[in-house]
């Protein structure tokens, strides 16, 4: 039986989202679950560990470790449960705005360890302050961040609007410290461009951000204003997000017709619990000219959403890499002490009832993406503590020194990557970019 679900829905990795009614569920009473055999050894086990075990958790982690353990069993990555500050987090990104310091950075080790700036906002704290991409963090209040999780340095960067938080940066062989006052940040998901011949470029980092229902159309509004009639559209390395941004992004190029299809359990037909349900309306906003999109592996979920409705519909060239193949939507029901719980429950399909789940969208012409050339790594054993390992490819001489053990490892740096400071004015290179390149070429193709 189908509940009846009035929602926004996740159709990726960070989008939170009202949800399915509680009330609308049959409510499990705690009777229930301690008259099976099962539910009461879930009580032993907790009553246990909580007064024996030798290195004490607290309770309420281990009841979240039981909701962790309970949502695992159904092996499917994207059923999953979400803890209190982090939905807290998500819900700051969905609305596409917190205050902090006006940054984005990743973690600074392969283990998501530690924060490396990748941009700076202009006009924030960090840019007034002198912050710069590639700083790292070492100190925030005086705590040293240098090597916890990279998920735990947002929560110290973000805070109150007017709160001051004093960071120390490592640069290069030095260090710096500077005091910046938390405020206001936009989140602008949206970057976009003029390449050469009058094209536009727009591209779309995620559709988690309800803003880009403003960012998106008025990136159209301008290049209307600027006389161009060809766009090249990137979604390359959009995770996806929330379903109806991804069914509103679409409807900004099509005119009728629909946009998606949803299949439920079973194999019964869903319906779009989205403005305008999931079909097409012709809009005087609407874009009519010419359109190329670029995918690669990182599209996933709704960005495949995205580009399988205007392959279907012949709307566009698809230019690039086959996607991820995330063709499955989560409803996130919010939980009594803050968390959320992600649950798999529709599949979705393209106009045409492709399967995208594990398929992926194709492109029309494929490209391999070059903006990132991959990294050259090794490892091995049995060699002389401290001998120097040295291997060639091509001209190119790798070295590395065996440790104490006789082990050796390597790893190339990885090129970094250029981020927008997040002023909505996308970077390329034309030079580096084999996708764009072919893209513009399609686009200006008689």
């Amino acid at each position: 039986m189908k509940p009846s679900v009035k929602m926004l829905i996740v159709a990726g990795a960070l989008a939170a989202t009202t949800a399915v009614g509680y009330a609308q569920l049959r409510t499990y009473t705690p009777a229930e679950v301690l008259g099976t055999p099962t539910g009461q050894t879930l009580l032993q086990a907790l009553t246990v560990v909580d007064q024996i075990a030798l290195k004490p958790v607290e309770r309420e982690k281990l009841l979240e470790g039981a909701i962790k353990g309970m949502l695992a069993t159904f092996e499917d990555p994207y059923t999953r449960y979400v803890a209190p500050v982090e939905a807290a987090r998500d819900a700051e990104d969905q609305q596409g705005e917190f205050f902090g310091i006006g940054v984005t950075f990743v973690a600074a080790d392969a283990n998501g360890n530690g924060g490396r700036i990748e941009g700076v906002y202009k006009g924030g704290a960090a840019e007034k302050a002198g912050v710069r991409p590639g700083d790292v963090f070492l100190k925030i209040d005086g705590q040293d961040v240098s090597k916890i999780p990279q998920n735990e340095i947002v929560g110290k960067v973000r805070g109150k609007e007017g709160v001051p938080v004093k960071i120390t940066f490592g640069r290069g062989e030095g260090s710096y410290e500077v005091t910046m006052t938390r405020a206001r940040v936009t989140i602008v998901s949206v970057q976009s461009t003029v390449l050469p011949g009058n094209v536009g470029y727009v591209a779309l980092n995620d559709f988690s951000n309800l803003k880009v229902l403003q960012q998106f159309p008025q990136v159209f509004a301008d290049f209307k204003a600027k006389g161009i009639d060809k766009v090249v559209f990137d979604l390359r390395d959009n995770p996806g997000g929330n379903l109806c941004v991804s069914t509103a992004v679409v409807d900004q190029f099509l005119s009728s017709g629909d946009i998606m299809k949803v299949r439920m359990r079973g194999g019964e037909a869903g319906s779009v619990e989205c403005p305008g349900a999931g079909k097409a309306s012709n809009q005087a906003t609407d874009y009519k000219g010419k359109l190329v999109v670029l995918t690669n592996g990182g599209s996933a979920s709704a960005s495949e959403i995205t580009a399988g409705a205007l392959q279907d519909a012949g709307r566009a060239q698809i230019v690039g890499e086959k996607t991820f193949g995330k063709g499955v939507v989560q409803v996130v029901q919010p939980l009594v002490n803050g968390g959320r719980a992600h649950i798999t429950f529709e599949e979705w399909l393209t106009p045409k009832g492709r399967s995208i789940n594990k398929e992926g969208i194709k492109p029309n012409v494929q490209v391999a993406d070059t903006r990132y050339p991959k990294i050259v790594t090794y490892s091995g054993t049995g060699v002389q503590p401290g001998q120097k390992v040295t291997v060639t490819i091509g001209e190119r001489k790798l070295e590395t020194t065996a440790d104490a053990e006789g082990k050796f490892t390597f790893a190339e740096s990885p090129k970094p990557r250029v981020v927008p400071a997040g002023d909505g004015q996308a970077i390329v290179d034309l030079k580096t970019d084999a996708q764009l390149a072919k893209a513009l070429e399609v686009i200006n193709a008689k």
